[in-house]
C-alpha cells in the first residue's frame, strides 16, 4: 500500500505553527539517535502496540530500531515511512543522499512517497500514536546563509547539528495528525487514524519511564563518543610519537653523516702539520681533504634538496611531459662524463610515446639521478643505455648498466637516506646517499614505481614506470628483485 501526498508538507512548520510552540534546541544527530532509542525503549518495554509515522535517515543505526520494535509487536502495529518518489531514488551503486531512504522489509508498513523538493527532506521525525502514548521526536536541518531550498542538496555531514523538538504534547501532536491527514489523499489516510484524538498527556510514571530511558540512552551514546574520540587520540598520539622517534633516527643519522667528513678532514690535516712529510704525502692528504669537502657539500646540497622536496611535495602540481623532451638533454649533458671513463653510453626514446605525468621539473631530476648513478659505479671501458617504451597504460624508463652490481642483501637498502653502495670491506664510492631517496620520494607523488634487478659484478637494471596522461595512476609499490 502506498500514500501519496496532496501538497507539500513540514512536520516542522506544523509544530511551530500551535500556540505556545516548544524552543526547538540545537543538538547533534547522536543525540536524536539517543531520543529515538528511548521511545522505541519504552514502546517494547510497556508492551504499547502504536502506529508510528517514520522519516529517519538511510542508514541501517536508524532503521535497525524499526526493526526492532517491528520484531517485538509483529504485524499488530502499522508504520508509515516517509520516501523519495520512485523515479527520485538513486540506482544500486550509487551514493545516497540523506532522504533517499529505502524501505525497509518490514511486514506491515506503508511508503509516504515525498513530492519533489519537498521541505521534508530536511527534516527527520518519529510520531508514536496509542490510546497509551503519543510522542514526537522532530529534527530539523536549517538552509545555510547561502543555500537556497531550490538548488540544495541533502548535507550528509554526521555532525552537522540540527534543530530538535521533542514532545508528548496531545495538542501539538494532534495537530501534526490533522496537518498530515490534509496533505493526504482522502482514500490513502487510514480510516483508523481519520478519527484518532492524541491523549492531552500520557500517564506520569511513563513520562518517568520515558525520561530514565532518554538518559540511559544518551549516557551510552556520550560513552561510545568518548571512547571513539579516545581511541583516535590514543592513534594520533601514537602517530605523533612514531614521526618523533624517526625524526631523532634522521637527525642521529644526519649528524654522523657530517661528522664523518668532518672526522676525515680534520685527521688529513692533522697529517699535514708532520714536519717530516714529504711531497707525495704531502699531495695525498691534500686530495683527501679536497674529497672530503666535496663529500661535505654534497651532502648538505642533499639534505636541503630531500628538505624542500618533501616540504613542498604534497602541493606541488603534476604536469604533463614528454620522455623524448627530456632524455636526450641529460645523456647529452654526460656524454663528456661517459668519454672521459671510456663509457659507451646510448639512449632509445621513441618520439611517438605518449606523455606522462610528473610533478614540475621532477622527471628532469629523477634521469639525472639514475644515470649519474649508472655512470658512477660503471667501470671503465664498460655500457650504460636508457630506453623508453609503452607498458600497458604506463611509459617505461629503464636504465641499465654493466657496472658493479649490487648484492642481493643490500638491494631492498639502497632507497633509505645515506645509504652508499660498497663493494669489498672498505670501497666507498663517497655520495650524498640520498639520490635515489629523492627519486622514490618524486615517484610516489606522480602515482609511478620504480624496480631494481641487479647481480654483483654484472650491472644493474632500474626501471621506473609513470602513468600515461589519460590514465589515473595506482598504488604505487617499489619492487626489488
Amino acid at each position: 500500500m502506498n500514500v501519496s501526498l496532496t501538497k507539500d508538507l513540514s512536520v516542522y512548520q506544523l509544530v511551530l505553527g500551535v500556540e505556545s510552540p516548544p524552543k526547538p534546541s540545537s543538538l547533534s544527530p547522536a543525540t536524536l539517535l539517543s531520543l529515538v532509542r528511548a521511545q522505541i525503549d519504552l514502546l517494547i518495554e510497556q508492551q504499547i502496540v502504536a502506529t508510528l509515522w517514520v522519516k529517519l535517515p538511510p542508514e541501517k543505526i536508524w532503521q535497525s530500531e524499526l526493526t526492532r520494535y517491528q520484531s517485538f509487536v509483529g504485524a499488530s502495529s502499522l508504520i508509515y515511512i516517509y520516501q523519495l518518489a520512485e523515479s527520485e531514488i538513486p540506482e544500486a551503486g550509487t551514493d545516497k543522499g540523506e532522504d533517499s531512504t529505502l524501505s525497509p522489509s518490514f511486514p506491515n508498513h506503508v511508503r509516504v512517497q515525498l513530492p519533489a523538493n519537498s521541505q521534508l527532506r530536511r527534516e527527520n521525525f518519529l510520531m508514536v500514536l496509542s490510546p497509551q502514548f503519543c510522542s514526537l521526536v522532530l529534527a530539523h536541518r536549517p538552509l545555510k546563509k547561502r543555500e537556497t531550498p531550490i538548488l540544495v542538496k541533502a548535507n550528509t555531514k554526521k555532525n552537522q547539528p540540527l534543530l530538535i523538538i521533542t514532545t508528548v504534547d496531545g495538542k501539538i501532536i494532534q495537530q501534526v495528525l490533522d496537518g498530515i491527514q490534509q496533505a493526504t489523499t482522502p482514500e490513502s489516510f487510514p480510516m483508523l487514524l481519520a478519527d484518532f484524538i492524541c491523549p492531552s498527556a500520557p500517564e506520569p510514571a511513563l513520562m518517568n519511564q520515558l525520561l530514565a530511558k532518554q538518559l540511559q540512552r544518551l549516557d551510552e551514546i556520550n560513552r561510545q563518543i568518548i571512547a571513539e574520540r579516545t581511541a583516535k587520540l590514543q592513534q594520533q598520539n601514537q602517530n605523533l610519537h612514531s614521526k618523533e622517534e624517526l625524526k631523532d633516527e634522521y637527525l642521529n643519522n644526519v649528524c654522523q653523516e657530517l661528522r664523518t667528513p668532518l672526522t676525515h678532514m680534520k685527521t688529513a690535516l692533522s697529517l699535514l702539520n708532520s714536519p717530516n712529510l714529504k711531497p707525495p704525502q704531502r699531495q695525498r692528504y691534500l686530495q683527501m681533504l679536497n674529497t672530503q669537502c666535496d663529500r661535505q657539500n654534497s651532502l648538505i646540497t642533499g639534505l636541503l634538496d630531500l628538505v624542500q622536496l618533501e616540504r613542498n611535495l604534497e602541493e606541488t602540481t603534476l604536469e604533463s611531459v614528454r620522455l623524448s623532451d627530456i632524455v636526450p638533454g641529460v645523456v647529452s649533458t654526460y656524454q663528456p662524463v661517459a668519454q672521459e671513463k671510456g663509457i659507451m653510453l646510448a639512449y632509445t626514446v621513441p618520439t611517438e610515446l605518449p606523455a606522462v605525468r610528473c610533478v614540475s621539473g621532477g622527471l628532469r631530476q629523477i634521469v639525472i639521478n639514475l644515470l649519474h648513478n649508472s655512470i658512477k659505479f660503471t667501470p671503465n671501458g664498460g655500457r650504460v643505455w636508457v630506453r623508453a617504451r609503452v607498458h600497458g597504460n604506463y611509459v617505461q624508463l629503464e636504465f641499465r648498466d654493466t657496472g658493479i652490481g649490487i648484492a642481493e642483501s643490500e638491494i631492498p637498502k639502497i632507497f633509505d637516506r645515506f645509504y652508499r653502495v660498497r663493494v669489498g670491506a672498505t670501497e666507498d664510492y663517497g655520495g650524498a646517499g640520498l639520490g635515489l631517496t629523492i627519486v622514490q620520494q618524486l615517484l610516489l607523488r606522480c602515482g609511478g614505481s620504480i624496480s631494481v634487478k641487479s647481480k654483483l659484478y654484472e650491472g644493474s637494471s632500474f626501471i621506473i614506470q609513470l602513468a600515461s596522461v589519460g590514465d589515473t595512476p595506482k598504488a604505487i609499490v617499489t619492487e626489488h628483485e
